[in-house]
């Protein structure tokens, strides 16, 4: 019975009034799904929590709780979800200071706009965590005087806040001009050198595996380097040094910024490490030389990267379908393409090229259709979900190629009706198909119950408003508790049955 009240609870047609009933009868998992509802009201939302107070934070966060009606002592996740969206009272915050719970006071560090005085007690809390925690997300002024903390996780953050002072980012990277850290959460529990095992015997313990201090606090240093490089805050003379660095990772996060001068982007282009090199060949900072230069590339992954970079010339881009996996997806550099080069792409020798471009969805009427009628089924397959193909067309897309497109059509927008029949009528059967029918807003009865058939086709057509009643009322029965919560969550599902399903409750 528990599964037919979370499908009806998340029924969009369920009227106003059984939703009434329904709160007053709901179990948690029941109110979370109701929690969910795009159409609940202020007055049931209030009712809501009232029932099930762990809905509190979801509600807040959709809005459907004001300040009025949270209490921070009661309901500190409504409260803290409603400060961070500017919602709630800042004085709360003087009660969420108390909270016992750190991650609940980690969550008000996190928070902007809190008095003053809420700030100070939160930077000096005596868990690193919350103070860490202010660090990533407090003002320009406080970060600096954070980045100057004994306690190196706190630094830690101060390099992930972009609100950071450029010149304290820098000092964080280099180390000068700052006191040196006298604890990291390494040594706050374990002697000196020490390295965690990453399999750790205790279950307390937080750390990460391969954690380690030497007196230096090495590993949240590196952490904290890591998060500067990922900064856009950090000015681009304190990272361009790190490009020779002897941690791949370090090279991996230098790669992926935006700033990187010339001469560095092609140091990392020879980097040892593939992981530097592919993150490299994505970043659109990187020009059209140093794009031809790395086309070469052994490494799967980077020619990939290179042809995902908005700027790969055509040329190339071409040469790296022939050569690269690069997989069904729509390139930046195709989506910007050109009609000229739209053109150009469509009339290319090689099919892995022309499959790239299918995958655009606003292609010309007669580019679309020349590439429906391409003699090569990955192309096909690649524009047959493109809308204002008719329906000749996408048939004979399947005569011709058979099981490589049938699913590909079958999520055409414009299928009709009776092609999205006989495309479950296939033989040999399609199941994807299957699924791509019992999801279309076309479909109509006949196409969906051949779905209901299918184990992963099922559940989806059940929900599908064009089911027959009589059929969505006997699928509440059926054996598999996903068709039957399925069908309690079809908008097509008689009134009289849903209010039998609350009542029964």
């Amino acid at each position: 019975m528990h599964h037919l009240l979370y499908g009806l609870a998340a029924n969009v047609a369920l009227p106003s009034a059984l939703v009434d009933r329904l709160i007053a009868v709901a179990d948690a998992e029941t109110a979370g799904v109701l929690a969910g509802r795009q159409d609940l009201t202020h007055e049931q939302a209030v009712a809501l929590v009232a029932r099930d107070a762990d809905t509190d934070q979801q509600l807040a966060y959709e809005g459907l709780l004001t300040a009025a009606d949270v209490d921070p002592a009661t309901h500190p996740d409504a409260a803290l979800t409603l400060l961070d969206r500017r919602a709630g009272n800042p004085e709360w915050a003087r009660v969420l200071l108390k909270d016992p719970l750190v991650r609940n006071r980690e969550r008000l560090a996190a928070c902007t706009g809190l008095p003053s005085d809420a700030v100070e007690t939160l930077a000096a809390d005596p868990d690193v965590r919350v103070v860490a925690e202010l660090a990533m997300w407090t003002t320009p002024d406080r970060a600096a005087v954070l980045a100057r903390h004994p306690h190196a996780e706190v630094r830690r953050a101060v390099a992930a806040n972009e609100a950071a002072p450029p010149d304290v980012l820098a000092a964080l990277m280099s180390g000068e001009g700052l006191p040196p850290a006298r604890w990291c959460l390494v040594c706050d529990w374990e002697e000196t050198p020490f390295v965690h095992p990453s399999e750790c015997p205790r279950r307390d313990c937080d750390l990460r595996p391969g954690e380690s201090c030497d007196g230096s606090h090495d590993s949240t240093v590196h952490r904290m380097r890591q998060q500067a490089l990922r900064n856009p805050a950090t000015p681009t003379h304190a990272v361009v040094g790190f490009a020779d660095h002897p941690s791949s990772l370090l090279r991996w996060d230098l790669a992926g910024r935006p700033d990187l001068p010339p001469e560095v982007s092609g140091r990392l282009a020879v980097d040892p490490s593939p992981g530097v090199r592919a993150d490299l060949a994505g970043n659109p900072a990187i020009g059209a030389t140093l794009i031809r230069a790395m086309a070469g590339d052994p490494d799967n992954d980077v020619r990939r990267g290179l042809a995902r970079n908005p700027h790969v010339p055509l040329d190339v881009l071409a040469h790296l379908a022939g050569t690269t996996r690069i997989g069904s997806t729509l390139l930046p550099r195709v989506a910007a393409a050109s009609p000229d080069e739209v053109e150009e792409l469509a009339q290319s020798p090689d099919p892995e090229v022309r499959m790239l471009v299918a995958q655009r969805r606003d292609l010309p009427p007669e580019i679309r259709d020349a590439l429906a009628a391409d003699p090569d089924a990955k192309v096909v397959k690649s524009v047959a979900p493109h809308p204002g193909l008719s329906d000749a067309t996408l048939r004979a897309m399947v005569d011709r190629h058979g099981v490589r497109v049938v699913a590909a059509v079958a999520a055409n927008p414009d299928a009709t009706p009776s092609l999205l029949a006989d495309l479950t009528r296939h033989e040999p059967p399609v199941r994807k198909a299957l699924r791509a029918v019992a999801r279309h807003p076309r479909a109509t009865a006949p196409a969906l119950l051949a779905c209901l058939a299918d184990r992963q086709a099922g559940p989806l057509a059940a929900c599908h408003p064009a089911l027959p009643q009589p059929v969505i009322a006997e699928l509440l029965t059926d054996t598999d508790p996903r068709v039957a919560e399925a069908a309690a969550a079809n908008p097509s599902l008689p009134l009289a049955v849903m209010s039998d399903l609350v009542a029964r409750r």
